[in-house]
């Protein structure tokens, strides 16, 4: 491995090197994989072996058609296939959930799977980010999320249970709640990509929710839970309407043969995935406790198949990871260019303990040195120590969620009361983010937010901050809320407008006091006049594209950048009882 491993990480579009390009610049053996999230117990080596027998016959043949590998997935997953539609992996259905489904903006937490911000931005939607806490274990409150859906007009909401990278965990009657809540949203997309290695409930999964409503998809994986990502396959389930849309876009053969093979061996080999999914979640306690024995090293509670960690005091995340990787040929996923982390984290895959004792003895080398007396590794950066990710979520709060809502706002569907919160939002500390009263949905319990231990250094000084001062209190008389002109972009020419819509009626909801505190009504917010659309490839009024994300002047061109009934496989959710 090259002493210099930097240029590595800055030479792909993605947030690491493959482990292709990582064993060509070594002896021809790759680092042990802490990076990319997939399930190391499945399959098993005997699958391996078959595989490997009839590979001559996989690769040269044609698969069979999409609707065919479908047909037996679904057989599998004991759901109707008219609901489901495999792709390419999950980032080739968000691709076209993005191109068919969002047509103007989008809300997602932040931290999270990049793709979720990345993909709409890239197309010119406008993306409202609401920041999850360091301060609450980057814990996601529902009430305060659908109140910012509320207050910004969004028309797309998504939520990836458990979360990614912090493994955030939110129980499935609060998240079918918050889809009605949503009911009369464009689209909720629930993200469920690492929820079988989840153990804190029996059956978390909304699949079977989603196939009744109408404007719900959820998203699931195969690669990270049958440890393959490079098969690439995943599916979603939503309603038949919903599904067979995205489904008709798909080309005809955009599963390969190896994706065929491995789902029709499947339904031999499902007490040995059952097994699988419970000896990650044990060694997710294991790692766990063995991480949160290092000085300063902070481990957030965790239901992926993935551990979340703030390194101390001190640590810079990119020569931490360098050096994990030129000096122990370990490879760690630092988090500064995820948008809403910072250089500071990393996120850290659950492997079998020899290979948790190697990553421990790394870090302990790397952050203390051999006698453990203060860190090891410089803090290169100075102020906020924010990286780029971190900075780019600090100038979307400022310029676009600030904005106040879309222009093409429409209002609650019947029975769906105003939040107070869009009334009058609150100024928050990020300098123009609404913080968002708080609503009736159920409140996330709390997660614990591990204390760093204590450290004989002397307490780090005070760093001046650059964030905007808070709003002064209002007067009496409210004012309208202004929404800025996006900047450097000029504005298209007159489009058509199109036939006035009604918004669906919202199905009947819990009693009005689960989503409304019981308050006088706020009052109304100034909406400015509906203009219509936003027309393909022009940001949504108050947005910002991706080019202007990344810093350029706006105008140019970013660059591209269940289971069955037979006893030994568990339910659809994956959370069936483990064999062994």
């Amino acid at each position: 491995m090259p002493d210099n491993v930097t240029s590595l990480f800055r030479s792909t579009a993605a947030h690491s090197p493959s482990m292709a390009a990582l064993t060509r610049e070594s002896d021809g053996a790759g680092p042990v994989d802490f990076c990319i999230p997939c399930n190391p117990y499945f399959p098993t080596p005997a699958m391996f072996e078959e595989m490997a027998a009839r590979l001559r016959d996989i690769i040269t043949y044609y698969p069979s058609s999409a609707d065919t590998i479908t047909a037996e997935l679904c057989s599998l997953l004991q759901l109707p296939p008219q609901c489901v539609a495999m792709g390419n992996g999950s980032t080739e259905l968000i691709t076209w959930i993005d191109h068919l489904l969002v047509r103007e903006s989008l809300a997602v937490p932040v931290p999270t799977f990049g793709r979720w911000t990345d993909q709409p931005m890239e197309t010119g939607k406008r993306v409202d980010m609401f920041p999850l806490q360091e301060s609450s274990g980057f814990a996601l409150d529902l009430a305060q999320y659908a109140e910012f859906i509320r207050a910004r007009g969004t028309r797309v909401a998504v939520i990836c249970n458990p979360n990614n990278p912090d493994g955030g965990f939110l129980h499935k009657h609060a998240v079918v709640q918050f889809m009605d809540a949503m009911a009369d949203l464009d689209l909720v997309v629930i993200d469920e990509s690492f929820l079988e290695f989840a153990d804190a409930e029996n059956e978390p999964s909304v699949v079977q929710e989603a196939m009744l409503r109408p404007n719900v998809i959820v998203l699931r994986s195969l690669g990270k839970n049958f440890g393959l990502h490079g098969i690439r396959f995943g599916y979603l389930v939503a309603n038949p309407a919903l599904a067979g849309r995205v489904r008709s876009m798909l080309p005809k053969w955009n599963l390969n043969s190896f994706a065929e093979h491995v789902v029709f061996m499947l339904k031999e080999h499902g007490a040995e995935y059952a097994q699988s999914l419970h000896q990650v979640r044990r060694d997710r306690m294991d790692m766990s406790g063995q991480l949160s024995s290092l000085p300063g090293l902070t481990v957030y509670p965790s239901q992926g198949n993935f551990l979340f960690v703030r390194l101390p005091v001190g640590a810079e995340g990119t020569v931490v990871r360098d050096r994990l990787l030129t000096e122990h040929r370990i490879l760690v996923r630092e988090c500064g260019n995820k948008i809403g982390s910072s250089s500071r984290f990393l996120r850290l895959v659950v492997r079998p303990q020899v290979d948790v004792r190697r990553l421990v003895t790394g870090l302990e080398q790397v952050l203390y040195g051999t006698s453990r007396r203060g860190a090891a590794v410089p803090e290169q950066a100075t102020g906020t120590a924010y990286s780029s990710g971190t900075a780019a979520v600090d100038r979307l709060v400022t310029q676009t969620n600030g904005a106040g809502r879309a222009a093409s706002h429409r209002p609650p569907a019947p029975g769906m009361p105003l939040p107070a919160a869009a009334s009058a939002p609150a100024v928050g500390p990020g300098g123009g983010m609404p913080v968002p009263a708080a609503a009736g949905l159920p409140q996330p319990e709390p997660r614990p937010v591990p204390q760093e231990a204590p450290r004989p250094q002397p307490a780090p000084q005070p760093v001046p901050q650059t964030v905007p001062q808070p709003v002064p209190a209002p007067q009496p008389a409210p004012q309208p809320v202004s929404v800025p002109q996006p900047q450097q972009l000029p504005q298209p020419a007159a489009y058509p407008e199109p036939a006035p819509q009604p918004a669906p009626a919202a199905p009947p909801l819990a009693p009005a006091a689960a989503f409304a505190a019981p308050a006088p009504a706020p009052a109304p917010m100034q909406v400015p006049p509906a203009t219509g659309p936003t027309p393909p490839g022009v940001p949504a009024r108050g947005g910002l594209t991706a080019a202007q994300v990344r810093g350029t002047d706006g105008l140019s061109m970013a660059p591209a950048t269940g289971w069955p009934g037979a006893q030994s496989w568990p339910d659809a959710a994956g959370m069936g009882q483990a064999a062994g």
